[in-house]
């Protein structure tokens, strides 16, 4: 069969619903199926909202320990609120009270060794381990050489501390100082950006911030708004539980 005739022949034969026939071998036994169930994509159920009510990690001394960890990293400023009133230290409690904390998706058995920059953390400690030993260590720490825990000191006197935890000034015994910083930096920031069903980016103050749309399903509607300001308002996944 020349390829032009096939493909038009095929062409046709698929408007009229009969395009398996050209494609039946010789000989081949011809079956026909009906009935049955339509085929669905399998319905993941969505996460369960944080709620910020209840602590599944934390004790009291490292909540108030985190929360003024991270207001300095994200303080209230004249763009948003600061991270523990958008929820940061809810999101990250959940977290690590979870398959995240547990590290359940790292390989975690021996030999460890210490990694090159480009293999990155090669650590045995899982992420609630890093939080439950390192904030113990920066209490104990700052109580030993400023006298005072993190939570009493002033804006400055905190800032400055961070500074040098992230230029791994101080020597915790169970993890680099910048480590432990970069693993709280990088918490706080998914907290503040993160779907507010996971108990952070309270109100979406995050994303109004950035001008992320959310959880949208699509765009549709403001497809043929060309040239014009879109002022979208974002939508979290909370949101669509309740449509």
């Amino acid at each position: 069969m020349e390829r032009r005739h096939f493909i038009k022949t095929g062409l046709v034969l698929v408007g009229t619903g009969t395009a398996a026939s050209i494609f039946k071998p010789a000989g081949a036994a011809e079956n026909v199926l009906s009935g049955g169930k339509l085929w669905r994509a399998k319905q993941t159920p969505p996460p369960t909202p944080a709620d910020p009510t209840k602590r599944l990690f934390f004790t009291e001394s490292e909540y108030q320990l985190v929360t003024a960890i991270f207001d300095r990293l994200i303080p209230a400023d004249e763009l948003s609120v600061s991270a523990s009133q958008a929820g940061c230290v809810v999101f990250i409690d959940n977290q690590l009270a979870g398959d995240y904390g547990r590290g359940s998706w790292r390989y975690n058995v021996g030999p460890f060794e210490k990694g090159t920059a480009s293999q990155g953390n090669q650590s045995p400690l899982s992420p609630a381990d890093i939080y439950r030993k390192g904030l113990a260590e920066v209490d104990a720490h700052c109580q030993t050489f400023l006298g005072k825990s993190f939570t009493e000191l002033d804006d400055n006197a905190k800032d400055s501390y961070l500074e040098k935890m992230e230029e791994d000034n101080f020597k915790y015994p169970s993890i680099s100082s910048k480590e432990l910083f970069g693993q709280l930096l990088s918490n706080v920031q998914e907290g503040f950006l993160a779907d507010p069903i996971y108990g952070g980016n309270r109100n979406m103050v995050g994303w109004k911030m950035i001008g992320f749309p959310g959880a949208r399903y699509d765009y549709r509607d403001y497809a043929p708004l060309k040239g014009q300001k879109l002022n979208i308002e974002p939508i979290s996944i909370i949101d669509l539980l309740k449509a």
